[in-house]
C-alpha cells in the first residue's frame, strides 16, 4: 500500500502506478522544484495531490514531517518492508543526496519501532509493579493537584541530565540555583547534592532495580522539599527508599486503556516513559514555565569516549560500549559519536519541541553533545544572566485526595484488575 521513490523523472511512471486500487500512498522525494513545475503543465495531478495518494518532498524534510507520517497508518503498519527506489539510473548521480535521506529515514523507522517497545518482559515488569505500586499513588498526591498548586509560579526552568558536559555548568547552576525551577533526571541528583544545589523535582522512567538505587541515598542537606516525580511502574525499591527517608514522592500511570478504565486521570497521562528528559520537559511545559534550559543533555559521548558526568554513580563510562553511530555536533558542525537509544531520545526530544515553540523557548546550553533541532544553543552563563533575575520560586506542596476519593479509587483499580 505505500511506495516510496527518489526522483520524479517524467511523472508518468507514478501516474501509472498510481492506477492499482491497492496503492495508498506514493511518497517521490524530488529537489527540483522547477521540473515539478514543468511536468504539472503537462499531466493532471491534482486529483492524487489532494487525496494525498501522491505524496511529494525534497530529501531535506524535516525528520520531525517524517516522523509525523511514519507513525500513522499505514505508513506506520509497513515499516518493516520500506525501501526508497530510485525513479531511473539517471537518478544515481545524486548518490550522495539519496545515501544520506536514506540513513536519515532508516534511523526514524528505527526509533518509531522502537516507541513501541522492543522486550515483553519489561513490559509485564512494569505493569507488574504498576499494579504493586497503584495503592502508593493513590495515598499521595496527585500530578493534576501538582498542576493546581504550582502552574505559572516560575518563569524558568532547568532541566539537569548526566551527559560529559555537566562538570563544567555545576558552579553556575549553584550560584544560580534560587532563580529558576531545577527539574533533575534521578542519575543527577546525586551529583547536585554533592555541590549543594537543590532541585525542586527529581524524575525517574525506569523500571529496573539498578536505576531505583540512585534514591538509596538520601541527603539532608537538600531534600526538604523536594518532589520526587516517578512512573508508576518504578520498581517498589525506589519508594520503599523515600518513605524509609520521608522525601516527598508523586507517582504517575503510565498511559493505557486500563489506567483510563480505573479512572485515574487526576494522576496524569504524560509521561512517555522512553526518557526521563523528555518526561522532564513535558513537565515543565505543562507547568507553563516561559524558558526551558536544557544543560548535560549531551545525547553523546566526549571526545574522550565518556558517556556521563565524571560523578554519576555508575561511573562516567556506564554506556561507553554500547555500538556507536554519528549524529550533528552542538553548534551544527561535524559531527558526534551516540548510539541508536540516544538518538531515538534526541528525536523525541525535537519532536515535542517542534509542537510546542508558540508558548514557550527552549534553550540548549549543554555546550557540547548533540545538536538538539528547535533549540535555542546559548551558553548556560549566558542564559542565566538574560533570563533569571529574581528569586520567583514560591512554592507550597500538592494536597493528597480525600479518604473517600482514595477509597474509591482503590476499590475501582482492585475491580478492574480482577476482571
Amino acid at each position: 500500500p505505500v511506495l516510496y521513490f527518489y526522483g520524479f523523472g517524467n511523472g508518468i511512471l507514478y501516474k501509472i502506478l498510481l492506477k492499482n486500487t491497492h496503492l495508498k500512498h506514493l511518497i517521490v522525494f524530488e529537489d527540483d522544484i522547477s521540473l515539478l513545475y514543468e511536468i504539472f503543465h503537462l499531466i493532471d495531478f491534482r486529483e492524487e495531490l489532494r487525496n494525498n495518494k501522491l505524496i511529494i518532498l525534497q530529501s531535506d524534510v524535516l525528520s520531525k514531517d517524517l516522523e509525523n507520517i511514519f507513525t500513522t497508518p499505514p505508513f506506520f503498519n509497513f515499516l518493516r518492508v520500506y525501501s526508497l527506489h530510485l525513479h531511473s539510473v539517471y537518478y544515481e548521480i545524486f548518490q550522495d543526496k539519496i545515501i544520506k535521506l536514506n540513513n536519515k529515514i532508516s534511523q526514524i523507522i528505527k526509533t518509531t519501532i522502537l516507541y513501541q517497545g522492543n522486550d515483553i518482559e519489561d513490559a509485564l515488569q512494569g505493569f507488574t509493579q504498576f499494579i504493586f505500586n497503584s495503592p502508593k499513588m493513590i495515598l499521595n498526591p496527585s500530578l493534576d493537584s501538582l498542576y493546581q498548586t504550582r502552574k505559572k509560579k516560575s518563569k524558568t526552568a532547568i532541566i539537569v541530565s548526566t551527559g560529559p558536559s555537566l562538570d563544567k555548568q555545576l558552579l553556575v547552576l549553584k550560584k544560580y540555583q534560587n532563580k529558576a525551577t531545577i527539574f533533575c533526571a534521578d542519575s543527577a541528583y546525586s551529583i547536585l547534592a554533592k555541590y549543594d544545589i537543590k532541585p525542586d523535582y527529581v524524575l525517574m522512567s525506569e523500571r529496573t532495580e539498578k536505576t531505583a538505587d540512585l534514591f538509596k541515598n538520601s541527603y539532608k542537606n537538600i531534600d526538604e522539599g523536594i518532589i520526587f516525580v516517578l512512573l508508576a511502574l518504578a520498581h517498589p525499591k525506589a519508594i520503599k527508599y523515600l518513605e524509609d527517608s520521608k522525601r516527598n514522592y508523586i507517582l504517575i500511570p503510565y498511559p493505557s486503556l486500563f489506567v483510563k478504565k480505573c479512572m485515574l486521570e487526576d494522576f496524569g497521562n504524560f509521561p512517555s516513559g522512553s526518557t526521563v528528559a523528555l518526561n522532564a520537559l513535558k513537565l515543565a511545559y505543562t507547568l507553563e514555565h516561559k524558558s526551558i534550559i536544557f544543560i548535560g543533555q549531551d545525547l553523546a559521548y566526549s571526545q574522550d569516549g565518556t558517556s556521563h558526568s565524571k560523578d554519576y554513580m555508575y561511573g562516567s563510562n556506564y554506556e561507553s560500549s554500547i555500538k556507536q553511530e554519528s549524529a550533528l555536533a552542538y553548534g551544527g558542525k561535524g559531527e558526534v559519536k551516540t548510539h541508536c537509544m540516544w538518538n531515538a531520545f534526541r528525536l523525541s526530544i525535537e519532536n515535542f519541541i517542534y509542537k510546542n515553540t508558540k508558548n514557550c523557548k527552549f534553550y540548549n546550553a549543554t555546550e557540547g553533545g548533540a545538536r538538539i533541532e528547535g533549540t535555542i544553543e546559548k551558553p548556560f552563563l549566558e542564559c542565566c544572566l538574560n533570563l533569571l533575575n529574581d528569586n520567583d520560586k514560591k512554592f507550597t506542596q500538592p494536597k493528597i485526595l480525600d479518604t473517600d476519593k482514595q477509597n474509591e479509587l482503590l476499590l475501582n483499580i482492585d475491580e478492574n484488575l480482577y476482571e
